[in-house]
């Protein structure tokens, strides 16, 4: 399977693999996002539809049951749903850069990918709710696990503003 990864306008692919490990007792530590109203419904939703398996790790707990939280595997692949914007695309932010982001794209779904000393985190674009997922270094490559949380993710996660489609039947015509 082939995945765009641009920067810029630089595309690669990544390809798959698979990792084994089992959740581990009492969970990892994971702080849980906070949001509210329709936010609030569409996380829920998100986090009770996805699935038990992902990247082939079991579903397990974090230390504290959040209703926003999801992990699977040891070390855990981590979703956290309602979080904030990512600050190198929040204007104003020391971290500001969205020319310099890096983006991938996975059925239907646009995340952010960044870099980190473990892993990848990766935040969703173009929803109007940030959904996040950590996947550790152990599940390389880290894009493999999105697979298994794309269409949960566009069945409860709507479309930001620029990216809904336009209403049909509404507006002047003629």
């Amino acid at each position: 399977m082939r995945f765009p990864i641009r920067r810029g306008l630089l595309a690669a692919t990544v390809l798959l693999a698979a990792g084994a490990c089992d959740a581990s007792a009492g969970g990892p530590e994971v702080t849980a996002p906070s949001p509210t109203g329709e936010a609030r419904e569409a996380c829920e939703a998100l986090v009770d539809a996805l699935p038990e398996d992902v990247d082939g790790q079991g579903r397990g707990s974090a230390a504290e049951d959040s209703p926003y939280v999801a992990v699977w595997g040891d070390p855990a692949i981590v979703l956290r749903c309602g979080v904030a914007e990512p600050a190198v695309l929040t204007p104003g932010t020391e971290s500001y850069d969205p020319a310099g982001a890096e983006f991938v794209g996975v059925n239907d779904v646009s995340w952010l990918l960044e870099e980190r000393s473990d892993g990848v985190r990766f935040t969703t674009v173009e929803r109007a709710i940030y959904v996040e997922m950590t996947v550790p270094d152990d599940y390389a490559p880290e894009v493999n696990p999105l697979l298994d949380v794309a269409a949960p993710i566009v069945d409860h996660v709507p479309p930001d503003e620029l990216n809904s489609p336009p209403d049909e039947g509404h507006g002047d015509h003629g």
